[in-house]
């Protein structure tokens, strides 16, 4: 069911964050002139009534009583180019800056496009504490989650800044790690079968055609469903009967062990295909990255030994990316994505414009571990997570581990928007 659920399932921070009144005022310095056309220094000038500076705009250290007083649209057009984290950060530093930030959020104007965030867990930070690694930042902050305990928790997957949770009775929860918000799903009844359900329904709808799916996006109106041998299924839910297509036909060889189905920003369907080198027990230098040590997750002060599963990890070896050819019923090999970024993992699978996202590296893939096997079975399996370059097929560790290997750490985009969903139980 983890593996089926997820890929359906797919379609409050302020307390936690310290206030930096100069990175507040660095932005300011940053979006404000443009609002009201205006070349930075003139209006470094103004507000400051021609006193010259001798230190950088970053280095300047303003008290928060020295903000400039600004109507509530211009503070709401400012706010609405921030990431999530400058936002609440911004949005608890007076009354007048909460008030926009407040009416920014009921009209849902923040930004929509927010960099993905990392979502895991640290033995140290508590038991219902999850932290969130910033890419735009290369920080991390901590969450408080709702019970139960997020350490007792699996996470299933990721989609549109809510986590899909089941618990250790099985059962599931969407829970919004930024608001706070979590909503009960039916329970489930069943393992390994594509299912489905709408707000308000009690129970899953299974879909036909067996199971074995491996993801699924949702586009025009159709649910696209990805097999893990290459098939594409295309599900038509309006109508009070499901009919499907198939889309693509089998690959027959395709060995891939993880697959993805991702909408692109330009319209297209894309296939990716991910190779990953599962750790074997029996062979204890079978899974040792070359220029990496065995022992290097061995804490100091233990000995080493050999069945220690920390020695072991899956290894990311290869990852291609195909276009669907919806009309010609074939996928077409892409050897580049320019200006584009991929994220793959529990997550539901992403394709992102890097002029949205100036701080993350275009034609290249940041991906965490998704093998049922390793996520759920192998719970102190050192995690497989970095970033490949499209480019020359290199991957590179995006920060130190800093992670609990259990659970799994899942990519998750920010957003602050409240469902408001109740399902039956």
């Amino acid at each position: 069911m983890a593996t089926c659920s997820r890929a359906l399932m797919m379609s409050s921070l302020c307390g936690v964050v310290a206030l930096q009144p100069k990175d507040l005022w660095s932005l300011f310095f940053t979006i404000l002139p443009k609002q009201l056309c205006l070349t930075a220094s003139f209006f470094l000038k103004k507000l400051r009534k021609g006193e010259h500076f001798h230190q950088p705009l970053m280095e300047l250290e303003v008290e928060v009583s020295t903000l400039p007083e600004l109507p509530q649209d211009v503070l709401m057009s400012i706010f609405a180019t921030l990431e999530i984290p400058d936002l609440l950060r911004a949005g608890s530093v007076c009354s007048s800056w909460h008030s926009a930030y407040t009416c920014l959020r009921n009209l849902g104007k923040n930004k929509q496009s927010q960099t993905p965030c990392l979502l895991y867990t640290s033995k140290s930070a508590g038991e219902n504490v999850a932290c969130l690694y910033s890419l735009a930042e290369n920080r991390a902050y901590k969450i408080t989650l709702p019970e139960p305990p997020i350490h007792s928790r699996s996470l299933i997957g990721s989609s549109n800044g809510w986590l899909i949770t089941a618990d250790e009775r099985s059962e599931l929860h969407l829970v919004n790690p930024i608001t706070g918000e979590q909503i009960a799903l039916p329970s489930v009844i069943t393992i390994e079968h594509l299912s489905f359900a709408r707000a308000g329904d009690d129970k899953w709808t299974w879909l036909p055609h067996g199971t074995d799916y491996s993801d699924c996006v949702y586009m025009d109106g159709l649910l696209y469903a990805l097999k893990s041998v290459g098939e594409i299924h295309a599900f038509d839910l309006t109508g009070s009967n499901v009919t499907m297509r198939v889309i693509i036909d089998r690959l027959k060889y395709c060995i891939y062990e993880s697959m993805y189905i991702i909408r692109a920003p330009w319209g297209d369907l894309l296939q990716v295909w991910r190779t990953v080198d599962v750790p074997q027990g029996e062979d204890e230098d079978s899974d040792v990255p070359e220029g990496e040590d065995a022992d290097d997750d061995v804490p100091e002060g233990q000995d080493e030994d050999d069945d220690d599963p920390r020695k072991w990890r899956a290894r990311t070896l290869k990852i291609k990316v195909y276009k669907v050819d919806v009309e010609a019923k074939e996928l077409v090999e892409i050897n580049s994505l320019p200006y584009h970024m991929l994220f793959l993992g529990r997550n539901n699978s992403l394709c992102l414009c890097a002029e949205e996202h100036p701080k993350l590296k275009s034609n290249h893939v940041y991906f965490t571990d998704d093998l049922d096997q390793i996520t759920t079975q192998l719970n102190n399996y050192t995690r497989d997570i970095g970033v490949w370059d499209l480019k020359n097929s290199s991957k590179k560790e995006i920060v130190s581990q800093i992670w609990s290997n259990w659970p799994c750490p899942t990519w998750i985009t920010p957003n602050l928007m409240e469902l408001n969903l109740a399902f039956g139980k």
